[in-house]
């Protein structure tokens, strides 16, 4: 019932359309961009319902206050506490290792904010777990969801940032003015 909702109501009724021609294994880190709008939420998790797919995502910790924070960690929100020198990537790099099935979704620009130093700890969990990252891009202007590239972390941090950021330029989000992926040049 819940699916059939999620379907109707991105699909019907916001007029979205998906483009997903990427295999998800057990296990994969989805890289989502362009974030620049409490809408990618939304969208994020209607798509997540319409698909049947369930994935964990990183959020400020701010966002974890009554009565949101028991809803978020329900939906499989996972705090970050910025201000804290914690080796996120570390950790979540065992969980994904240990876990038979771990779906995790990323925004890099880590702020709907203009921001062109993208952050790299999906790279980095991915990396260090042995698992493949799928690029997600959400397209305002044309209503389109689409996973159509995935990158296998190889070590080679400048190269393969450039060619994920090269996906990811010609993305408009809900708001495009704070979207850049930066000098992918």
């Amino acid at each position: 019932m819940w699916r059939r909702f999620c379907n109707w109501l991105l699909y019907k009724r916001m007029g979205w359309t998906a483009d997903i021609t990427e295999p998800h294994p057990d296990k994969y880190i989805i890289c989502l961009a362009p974030h620049t709008s409490n809408w990618d939420f939304l969208i994020g998790q209607l798509y997540n319902g319409a698909a049947g797919l369930g994935s964990n995502f990183m959020m400020k910790k701010e966002w974890f206050f009554w009565p949101l924070g028991p809803l978020f960690r329900r939906m499989g929100g996972i705090p970050v506490y910025r201000q804290k020198h914690t080796s996120m990537t570390d950790s979540m790099g065992e969980a994904a290792r240990n876990a038979q099935v771990f779906h995790l979704c990323i925004t890099p620009e880590g702020t709907r904010s203009l921001n062109p130093d993208w952050k790299k700890g999906f790279y980095f969990i991915a990396l260090k777990a042995g698992i493949p990252i799928l690029l997600y891009g959400v397209d305002y202007e044309r209503r389109l969801i689409q996973c159509t590239k995935t990158v296998i972390p190889n070590g080679d941090l400048n190269g393969q940032m450039h060619e994920i950021k090269q996906y990811f330029k010609d993305f408009k989000g809900k708001k495009p003015e704070n979207f850049t992926t930066g000098e992918t040049e």
